[in-house]
C-alpha cells in the first residue's frame, strides 16, 4: 500500500479550517473529549461543552469554537500520524458527533440509482450484474441526471417506465417527490478515522460509499460537514430492500471523520455543493487498486432540500443528526471472477478525501470479529458524570 501523509489528511487550507470533532484521552482521564482544531493545534474543551451536540446547539458556535479556551493536547497532524501508525496508546481520534441522530440518503445521484435497480433485479447475484447494466442502459436510454426529481417531467418519465415494465421503487426515490431517507447507524456507534470498518459475514458483495456528510442542530440547521462511509453490502439489500438495516447497520459499519468542519467565511455550503469526493482502495492480499471521484455538482436534490426533508415540523431531531448525502460511486470493477465487479476483501484500506475536508481512512474488517460495540449513549454520560462534567449545559 501507498505511505499515506499525514498532513494530506488535513483541510488543504488547515490555518482557515475551524474544526470540531472527538478524542479519547487515556487515564487520568479515560474517557471522550470534544475538541477544536485552531491554525492546526488541538484543544480539548470539554470543560465548557460537554457533547459535539452541544457545542452544534450554539447560537454563537463559531464564536464559541474560536475562543473558548482548553488544554492543548498537541497538532491535529500529530494525531493523524499516530492513528495510522494503529498507535492505541495516547490520546485517539473518534467520530467527530456524539449523540446525534446518524441518518442517510440514498439515491441521490443517476450513477447510484442504475446501481441500486441492478441490485434489486440481481437479487443479490454479483454474477448478473454486468448483463443487467447492458439491459437496463438500452431499456432506460438517456440520461436521468437530466431529471429534476418530483417535477412534472419526473412524473411522465414514471409513467413511461411503467408501461414499459421498468419501473423500481429505487427510481422511485431516485426521481419522485420524496427522497430515501434512512437511519445508517445508532448515536455514538459510528467509528472515526483509522478504525476499523465492519462487514456483516454473510455478505459476499459489498463495496464503500463515499459521502460528504452534514451535521444539523436541533435548530435544522446544517452548521458544518465531514467525510463518511456509508458501508454497504449490496447482496443483503439486493434481495429485499426490506433488509436494508441489515445492509446498512452493522457494527462498525458506519465511519466518520476525521473532523467536522464548521460553515464560515471560509467553508460555505457552496463548497459542499461543488466538491469533489475521492475514493480509493487498496487491497492487502492482492495488489488491488481502484480509484473513483463523485462530484456533487451531479446531485439530483440539493443538500438543503435534503436537510428539508430529514427534520421539520414532521419530525424533529433535539439532539441534532448527522446526514449522508449520498453517493454516485458504485464500484464495478471486476476483482477476481470476470463479470462479478467489485466486492472488499479483508484488509482492504479504504481513502475517502475532499480538498477542504481532508481525508477519512478506514481498514475494513468482519463486524463479528471487530471489539463489540459497548460505550453507548448512558455510557457517555456515566462518564461524564464520574469527570464531574454536566453535559447539556
Amino acid at each position: 500500500m501507498q505511505t499515506i501523509n499525514a498532513s494530506a489528511c488535513l483541510p488543504h487550507d488547515l490555518e482557515d479550517a475551524l474544526l470540531v470533532g472527538r478524542v479519547w484521552r487515556p487515564a487520568p482521564v479515560d474517557g471522550p473529549c470534544v475538541v477544536v482544531v485552531r491554525n492546526g493545534v488541538v484543544f480539548d474543551i470539554t470543560a465548557h461543552v460537554a457533547t459535539v451536540a452541544d457545542l452544534l446547539d450554539r447560537p454563537d458556535v463559531l464564536q464559541f469554537a474560536r475562543d473558548a479556551d482548553g488544554e492543548q493536547l498537541g497538532s491535529a497532524e500529530e494525531l493523524i500520524g499516530a492513528a495510522l501508525a494503529g498507535d492505541a496508546k495516547g490520546v485517539r481520534l473518534l467520530a467527530p458527533c456524539d449523540v446525534q441522530a446518524i441518518k442517510a440518503c440514498g439515491v441521490t445521484f443517476a450513477v447510484s440509482l442504475l446501481e441500486r435497480v441492478i441490485e434489486e433485479q440481481a437479487g443479490g447475484n454479483p454474477a448478473r450484474a454486468n448483463a443487467l447494466r447492458a439491459e437496463l442502459l438500452s431499456t432506460i436510454g438517456g440520461d436521468l441526471s437530466s431529471i429534476k426529481p418530483g417535477s412534472p417531467e419526473a412524473e411522465q418519465l414514471k409513467r413511461e417506465f411503467q408501461a414499459r415494465g421498468a419501473w423500481s421503487q429505487y427510481m422511485e426515490v431516485g426521481i419522485g417527490p420524496f427522497a430515501e431517507v434512512f437511519s445508517k447507524s445508532q448515536p455514538m456507534s459510528a467509528v472515526g478515522f483509522g478504525a476499523d470498518v465492519g462487514l456483516h459475514p454473510a455478505s459476499q458483495w459489498n463495496n464503500p460509499e463515499p459521502e460528504i456528510v452534514l451535521a444539523v442542530n436541533s435548530r435544522f440547521e446544517a452548521v458544518g460537514a465531514a467525510l463518511g462511509n456509508d458501508v454497504n453490502l449490496r447482496d443483503i439489500e439486493g434481495r429485499s430492500a426490506l433488509l436494508l438495516g441489515k445492509a446498512k447497520d452493522n457494527n462498525a459499519s458506519c465511519s466518520i471523520g476525521p473532523f467536522i468542519r464548521l460553515f464560515d467565511s471560509s467553508f460555505t455550503m457552496g463548497d459542499v455543493r461543488n466538491a469533489e469526493v475521492r475514493l480509493a482502495i487498496e487491497g492487502s492480499d492482492d495488489d488491488f487498486v481502484l480509484d473513483g471521484l463523485s462530484r456533487m455538482c451531479e446531485i439530483s436534490r440539493d443538500p438543503l432540500e435534503l436537510v428539508a426533508q430529514t427534520a421539520g415540523v414532521h419530525h424533529q431531531y433535539p439532539d441534532g443528526f448527522m446526514l449522508f448525502l449520498g453517493t454516485m460511486f458504485s464500484p464495478i470493477k471486476d476483482r477476481g471472477q470476470k463479470g462479478a465487479g467489485f466486492t472488499h476483501h479483508l484488509g482492504d484500506r479504504v481513502t475517502i478525501s475532499s480538498a477542504a475536508l481532508g481525508a477519512l481512512v478506514n481498514h475494513v474488517q468482519r463486524s463479528d470479529q471487530l471489539p463489540p460495540w459497548t460505550f453507548g449513549v448512558r455510557a457517555l454520560y456515566r462518564n461524564l458524570a464520574r469527570r464531574g462534567i454536566a453535559a447539556g449545559e
